[in-house]
This record gives C-alpha cells, sequence and structure tokens, in this order.
C-alpha cells in the first residue's frame, strides 16, 4: 500500500506562522507535524509515500528529501497552486498507482495512530469470500473522531460500519481515510476540486466504510491549538 500526505495548504489561519514556514513543517514538540505521520507510517511498513505541495513546496522537500533517513521512499507532486484535496489526488494519481491507498492531512497530529489497520480495510470480498458487486463494495474507509470543541456539529454519522450524511451520532472526519483510486476519475489533473463532496455521494449510495478512533488527535488549524500542543506538560 501507498499513502498520500496533504501537504500543500496555504496555511492562512496559521499566519504570521506559515509566512515562512509551510504548514507541514510547523513543529509539534520538536518534530515536524508531517515528520509524525512519515514515522508512523514507516513503522507499519508503509514506506512509499507521495507528498504533494504548493505554497513554499521547495522547503518540505529540502526538509524532507528523498525519505530515505526515514526509511522511506518520496515522490513530490508539485502543484502550481493548491488544487485542494480530491484535486491533488488526481493530479498525483501516476504516482499513487491502482490499488486503494491511505491519505492524510499533513496538518493534523495524532501521535499514536497505527497505520497497520488501514491496510485492508478495502475488502474485495464478504467474510464467506464472495466478491463484492462494484456497487456494493465500499470505496472509502475513514476514521472518525469525536467533535473538537471547534467543531462541534461534525461531519458524518456512523451507524456500526457505515458512514452515512445523516443521522445521529455525528462525528468529524479526522483527516485519515483509505481511498479506491479510480473514485478520482472523474477529476481531470490540474483541476481544482475538494474531497467532500465525493465522499457525501458516496456515502448517500452506502458505499463509504468507517471506524471511531478513540487516540489523540488535534487538529492543528490555528496559531492557539499549536501552542497548546507545545506548551510543557504538567
Amino acid at each position: 500500500m501507498k499513502a498520500m500526505i496533504f501537504a500543500a495548504g496555504r496555511g492562512e489561519r496559521m499566519r504570521p506562522l506559515t509566512d515562512a514556514c509551510p504548514k507541514p513543517l510547523l513543529k509539534v514538540r520538536g518534530r515536524p507535524l508531517i515528520v509524525w505521520h512519515i514515522g508512523n507510517l514507516v513503522r507499519a511498513g508503509i514506506t512509499e509515500i507521495v507528498i504533494n505541495h504548493a505554497h513554499l513546496g521547495s522547503m518540505i522537500e529540502d526538509a524532507l528529501g528523498d525519505g530515505s533517513r526515514f526509511g522511506a521512499r518520496i515522490a513530490y507532486s508539485a502543484e502550481a497552486s493548491a488544487l485542494e484535496t480530491a484535486g491533488g489526488v488526481a493530479q498525483a494519481r501516476h504516482l499513487l498507482g491502482p490499488e486503494p491507498f491511505v491519505a492524510i492531512a499533513a496538518d493534523i497530529y495524532c501521535p499514536h495512530f497505527d497505520f497497520t489497520q488501514v491496510i485492508d480495510t478495502l475488502a474485495e470480498a464478504d467474510m464467506w469470500g464472495q466478491p463484492y458487486a462494484a456497487d456494493r463494495r465500499d470505496v472509502a474507509w475513514l476514521y472518525l473522531v469525536k467533535n473538537p470543541a471547534h467543531h462541534p456539529e461534525g461531519d458524518f454519522a456512523l451507524n456500526l460500519h457505515t458512514v452515512a450524511n445523516q443521522g445521529e451520532p455525528r462525528y468529524t472526519f479526522s483527516g485519515i481515510g483509505v481511498y479506491r483510486p479510480e473514485i478520482f476519475d472523474v477529476i481531470e489533473a490540474g483541476s481544482s476540486a475538494k474531497l467532500a463532496p465525493l465522499l457525501r455521494e458516496y456515502a448517500a449510495r452506502g458505499q463509504v466504510g468507517g471506524e471511531l478512533y478513540r487516540g489523540d488527535w488535534t487538529d492543528v488549524g490555528s496559531v492557539e491549538r499549536l501552542a497548546q500542543l507545545n506548551a510543557p506538560l504538567a
């Protein structure tokens, strides 16, 4: 399995920090956010990683190189301007290959996430070994978290392992998901497109699975949240 790390965002809410440093390189407890993800992926045996970038992207390449010092092989997908998440995947399809891949938002902090759990999430067959019909199998698997204070309404409902647009209880998408690459065929390479509408379309068809992640997780979406993470531990 390959991984993609979304690292192309401008980080407007993190200014002025992101005026001179791309958001994925901001440090939490002495380590850049994106390096936390790379280390966790490599520990799970996922060593082929694609990283897209736009704003100050050369700094990301300079910092991470080819990935060999982390035990990884990193390929980069440069964007002249950020293409959003789904657009970023469409642009990087030639690097990701035909198999399901895991994608992670670079601006989240989840230091203990075990990526071994993502490898077999998108099963091709049921528990009896019968292949799913194309319109019945999951095309995405999302990891959801309890709603943080800054996003109390959540994004999706979760019924057993099925993600739905409506219903209760509602949870927040963590920024970690596994996807079949063919769902991005509808997006032309080089065009800007968000991931959420695509996920909602397939969720309405009952083709998005998911589960609740209960470990440490923070959306590092503000200077204040970054400062909280870096505050001395009690």
